[in-house]
């Protein structure tokens, strides 16, 4: 039994969604933006696809677009994100192997007291039925069904990296949860808060891990998921 999985991140359409914080001096808008996977992938009876984000601030660059954060300015509150676009096919799934793919957010705040950052969306499903989410910080194991992520350099798999507080760590001060920051373990919540900021702060790399494994059980079909990243400023 295989399943294929295509993309985890994409540059499609997207959905736009803002919230505010105000006072009597100043309102930061907080925008999200989400895209779907516009392609699909199919061996035998199993198809998926899942994305992740589109940028929120910014530029980026790959071999048709170019990304960087701008400027702060002075005397007024800044709140930047990027999530670099792209889409990849992690290839056909089986109980043997675990798929696996990263994105990259980047966050950048000033003139407030942090921010969190979020990830949200169900995990891949079809007609009605979703992939087993690990609720705990659990290794990856092919042939158990499972559906995950981590801020973390893995080895098993061999993908992810932690934070790069850019330009230095006296400078940026983006953490990661104690749930998403070990090596080799993956967790997912729907919603669930997976690196923050105490304070103001240059920005911060964030690569997201994202681990599927299928069990024989899997039912077959057209799998199919779309994750954001939400991330609010704090004040």
């Amino acid at each position: 039994m295989a399943l294929v999985v295509v993309a985890f991140l994409s540059a499609g359409p997207h959905i736009v969604s803002a919230q505010s914080s105000d006072s009597e001096n100043y309102r930061v808008t907080e925008t999200q933006f989400n895209s779907g996977a516009t392609l699909e992938g199919c061996s035998g009876e199993y198809c998926t696809r899942s994305s992740l984000g589109d940028p929120a601030s910014g530029r980026s660059q790959s071999s048709g677009s170019t990304a960087s954060f701008g400027a702060a300015t002075d005397g007024e509150p800044l709140l930047e994100v990027i999530v670099e676009p792209g889409q990849s096919d992690l290839g056909v799934l089986d109980t043997e192997n675990t798929a696996a793919k990263t994105a990259l957010v980047k966050i950048r705040n000033y003139l407030s007291e942090g921010y969190t950052l979020q990830i949200i969306g169900d995990p891949p499903k079809y007609d009605g039925y979703m992939l087993s989410t690990l609720s705990s910080p659990t290794a990856a194991t092919p042939g158990t069904e499972q559906f995950g992520i981590n801020i973390a350099a893995n080895t098993s798999p061999n993908i992810g990296a932690d934070p790069v507080q850019t330009p230095s760590d006296e400078t940026s001060f983006g953490i990661v949860e104690d749930d998403y920051k070990t090596p080799n373990l993956f967790k997912y919540e729907n919603g669930g808060v997976v690196a923050y900021s105490n304070s103001e702060s240059g920005q911060t790399d964030y690569t997201i891990s994202m681990i599927v494994n299928i069990a024989n059980s899997t039912p077959a079909g057209n799998y199919d998921s779309d994750l954001s990243a939400i991330v609010t400023p704090i004040y």
